[in-house]
């Protein structure tokens, strides 16, 4: 397993065991989700900041994901590694439906201590944006680590992934729309995610012998 995609691992089991323990005493939502949303876009933001939020929190919404997933899968259909093509699928999709499932049975509402600066609808635990950002660009660079020989290649991609899944889960908080845990579940369960659909496409290729 790639070093790098072991330290997320540990951070996510970290981070989920604490808001695990948080939900079992009913300490939800916790001190810091208030403290760090009260300031941190402080008494008078500029206003270039709620738009760069504005444009960085797309890159986690199902357009921009959706388009992404489709254009590597054919990429890697085009290059006949049709294993990693059906893993990536499968997993970003599946990962989805898994982050909505969670959302109705939480049934967190959204907070409401800062204005509002994009509309969101639905509940508020795990953020989707952030789950589903850390699903698919964390999930890319696990299985591309699969098929890439160097490792300044490996830690670039993942670099990129954790880059991107970071500031989407950041531009969500600043927006209003999710508390800090929130995006903290988000993001553990997508690097969980992306390491069970690592696992599970190392013992595919081994069991086939490759994929082309």
């Amino acid at each position: 397993m790639p070093r790098e995609l072991i330290g997320a691992v540990v951070g996510a089991l970290g981070i989920a065991g604490f808001l695990g323990l948080g939900l079992i005493v009913d300490r939800y939502p916790f001190a810091f989700d208030r403290r760090i949303m009260a300031g941190i876009r402080g008494t008078n933001p500029p206003a270039w900041l709620a738009y760069a939020a504005r444009d960085v929190t797309a890159l986690g919404g199902g357009v921009v994901l959706t388009t992404i997933v489709v254009v590597v899968v054919g990429f890697l259909l085009v290059q006949r590694l049709w294993l990693t093509a059906l893993a990536l699928a499968l997993a970003t999709l599946t990962g989805g439906w898994a982050v909505d499932l969670i959302k109705h049975v939480i049934v967190r509402a959204r907070p409401d201590l800062i204005p509002h600066l994009v509309a969101a609808s639905g509940y508020s635990f795990p953020s989707g944006h952030s789950a589903n950002s850390a699903i698919v660009y964390l999930t890319l660079a696990a299985l591309a680590s699969q098929i890439t020989r160097t490792r300044p290649t490996r830690m670039y991609l993942f670099a990129i992934a954790i880059l991107l899944s970071g500031a989407v889960g950041i531009s969500r908080v600043y927006l209003g729309v999710h508390w800090p845990s929130d995006v903290l579940a988000g993001w553990s369960f997508g690097t969980l995610w992306a390491l069970g659909w690592w696992i599970a496409t190392a013992k595919a290729r081994a069991a086939i012998g490759g994929e082309r």
